[in-house]
């Protein structure tokens, strides 16, 4: 039951304390390179930054597809982009994604 998820529903769960809820309910979650990177760039200071790192149900994944990514890159941001790339890679069960635009295109 592959569970892929953005950015966004990391950091907001991790700044309350209430990341390990993903792993409670989904068991195992699915992250682009590219959310890792926007989760990690700026070192720890990125709530959720340090758990990508060190939680063994966070996994990352690369994507096969970059081209689509970069069609997608148009309208979304990268982490954006690869999510939902990487959700129809892996014909996900679900994609945690909070942004209003992605859920509208």
């Amino acid at each position: 039951m592959p569970i892929v998820s953005n950015t966004s529903p990391i950091t907001n769960l991790a700044a309350i304390g209430k990341l390990h809820l993903l792993e409670q309910i989904y068991g195992e979650v699915i992250i682009s390179s590219a959310v890792f990177q926007e989760l990690t760039v700026w070192g720890d200071s990125i709530p959720g930054a340090q758990e990508v790192k060190t939680l063994n149900w966070i996994q990352v994944q690369p994507i096969k597809n970059i081209s689509f990514v970069e069609s997608l890159k148009t309208k979304l941001d990268p982490g954006e982009s690869s999510a939902i790339v990487l959700a129809l890679e892996l014909n996900a069960d679900w994609l945690i994604i909070d942004e209003q635009l992605s859920k509208t295109r």
